[in-house]
């Protein structure tokens, strides 16, 4: 089936060409797309090479596709929401700059984005690949381009010109970190006066992002993006013009989501807000079911995240009240049973100093049993105090409760010891005894002894990372025949760890854990019983994110794979209040996100 335009004239002191798409049934296939835009005045495309062509893929392989008369680059402007909200979201298909493959997507997300209030748009760059020029290099000078024209139409279309996101996948992932961090870099020379416009993006959201590292620019990583000579692209500038981001990655990625985190680490450097978002055992293409609901995994509901990205950054002018985290979670309504008993037997606790408070596990059981999973979950407080009763604890256990799960919280022994023990000893001590006292009980409880997770905030998330990667490292010797068992867990959730590297093994990160130099601390062993692990971190927080994201990826390259959410502008304590809508709102329900997908809480 043919295409059919009607070309228009625009002002501005030019003619440029305006196409409004009116094509039978493909019609169907870009629901609500409406007004298409060429980029370029006639015969002033730049670096024109006449075998490429602009079109998605499915309308190139469509019956009677003509292409000669598809070599425009165009914007098509979707319809516009009911209610604006003042911004604008610009989408970019990937396609290995070979094609435009990402239509269906595309118009999805474009679906989504509109009903929240946001003017969509999307580009459709030249493809296949220039020759004789870099792979991206016409797709760029197309993106600045589209930007100037995006911009220009703000007043027209009802947005703020200074409130311009953009999204791309894969190879549009690389063009959207070109338009994010290289605004300052001309693509093209000038063809009229759009372009004396400037074409800085002002949010983006890079989606598993390929060429970015120096052992893939043109392909797959060859040495997955995690060899010491590997470094990000120097094409991104990281220019004064360069945006906060959310940027998204599956864990076995052959576009490695190593990409992800040297991008993310940059903007740490320059104190640039973001986020990452990264996918246990997710490839390219990571994106799952949108409609599993409470069923689903977090890459079902990675545009959730954007929305959540974007009502942090206030870009859809909603941010509300923040709501104290207890005042959602008054009341253990959805507990049973309840039990307290002491970790150690009388006169047995190992290395037992006065000063320190006694350590004990509360079980909470569910009035419904639904799994017969377990959640061992305790607090924060730098070792030197730690309460199962306040904000890390006390929500997450009934949020766990009402889903029908079994948590049993600890009290560890606070304040640090004394006579040179590590600040973590006697803590790590009550928690490897901990885990045996929940393996040994389990079975009598109808649980399962084998499917424990561990989860802690701040030191507790330290903590946790010594639990879930040293547990064949003893800690104590062994009392009894309890000790017999194994401390192992088979999951654990790590929510902001703090002096996870040697930068801030003490204190905040002096540096913000975004040098190479700063490793992972010792005591974490990452032995051959470290489970996966979730992490969760506020992008602001002085105990630096990076704590996570270099966990992670000392965990990725184990093979052990694992979740990662940052949440922009948020620091340290992020869930005590936290605006509706935000992922500092929601963050418990990717812990469940997160079980699902390792089928943890069956």
């Amino acid at each position: 089936m043919g295409l059919t335009f009607f070309l228009c004239s625009r002002g501005f002191g030019i003619k440029l060409k305006c196409v409004i798409f009116c094509c039978g049934m493909l019609f169907f296939t870009l629901a609500s797309r409406g007004e298409r835009v060429a980029l370029w005045p006639e015969g002033k495309i730049p670096n024109f090479q006449p075998q490429q062509i602009a079109a998605r893929t499915q309308d190139a392989k469509s019956e009677g596709f003509n292409a000669a008369e598809n070599r425009m680059p165009h914007l098509d402007w979707y319809e516009p929401p009911a209610k604006k909200n003042g911004a604008c979201l610009l989408l970019i298909s990937g396609g290995g700059y070979q094609g435009c493959c990402d239509g269906v997507w595309i118009d999805r997300v474009a679906k989504k984005f509109t009903e929240l209030g946001f003017v969509c748009v999307s580009l459709t760059y030249r493809t296949p690949r220039p020759q004789a020029l870099p792979i991206y290099q016409s797709a760029w000078e197309d993106g600045q381009r589209a930007v100037r024209l995006v911009r220009h139409d703000a007043k027209k279309r009802g947005f703020d010109p200074e409130k311009i996101g953009v999204l791309g996948f894969s190879a549009g992932g690389h063009l959207t970190m070109l338009l994010a961090t290289s605004a300052l870099s001309a693509a093209y020379g000038p063809v009229d006066e759009f372009d004396k416009l400037p074409c800085h993006v002002n949010w983006a959201v890079p989606v598993y992002t390929a060429y970015a590292l120096t052992d893939g620019l043109t392909g797959p990583n060859t040495r997955d993006g995690d060899a010491v000579d590997v470094t990000l692209s120097d094409v991104f500038k990281f220019d004064a013009k360069t945006c906060p981001m959310a940027l998204f990655h599956g864990g076995t990625d052959v576009y490695s989501p190593n990409a992800s985190t040297q991008i993310y680490r940059q903007l740490r450097r320059m104190k640039i807000p973001a986020e990452i978002h990264l996918f246990a055992d997710r490839g390219h293409g990571f994106m799952g079911d949108p409609n599993k609901g409470e069923d689903g995994a977090a890459y079902d509901h990675w545009m959730d995240r954007i929305a959540e990205f974007a009502r942090q950054m206030n870009y859809d002018g909603q941010l509300g009240a923040e709501v104290d985290l207890m005042s959602r979670y008054p009341k253990d309504d959805a507990r049973g049973e309840y039990l307290k008993e002491p970790i150690w037997p009388e006169g047995k606790m190992p290395d037992a100093q006065a000063n320190q408070c006694q350590p004990y596990i509360e079980w909470h059981m569910p009035k419904e049993c639904k799994t017969k999973a377990i959640q061992i979950i305790y607090s924060g407080g730098a070792y030197q105090g730690n309460d199962p009763d306040r904000f890390e604890v006390a929500p997450m256990r009934r949020y766990l409760n009402e889903k029908g799960m079994t948590v049993v919280t600890m009290k560890y022994r606070t304040p640090r010891p004394a006579g040179g023990l590590a600040k973590h000893t006697t803590a790590w001590q009550d928690l490897q005894r901990a885990i045996r006292i929940v393996r040994s009980q389990a079975a009598a409880k109808g649980l399962d002894p084998n499917r424990i997770g561990i989860m802690g905030s701040s030191a507790g998330g330290h903590l946790t990372l010594m639990g879930a990667t040293s547990s064949q490292l003893r800690s104590y010797w062994p009392i009894d025949h309890l000790d017999k068992l194994p401390c192992n867990t088979q999951w654990a959730v790590a929510i902001y760890p703090a002096y996870a590297l040697t930068d801030g093994a003490e204190s905040p990160n002096a540096k913000g854990g975004n040098e190479d130099d700063a490793r992972t601390v010792p005591e974490f062993s990452f032995d051959l019983a470290t489970c996966p692990m979730l992490f969760i971190h506020g992008d602001s927080d002085p105990w630096a994110a990076m704590n996570s994201v270099k966990c992670w990826e000392q965990l990725r390259r184990m093979g052990i794979q694992s979740d990662l959410h940052t949440l922009a502008n948020r620091g340290h304590c992020f869930q005590v209040k936290a605006a509706p809508g935000t992922g500092s709102y929601t963050w418990m329900d990717r812990i469940w996100e997160f079980m699902n997908h390792k089928g943890l809480n069956k």
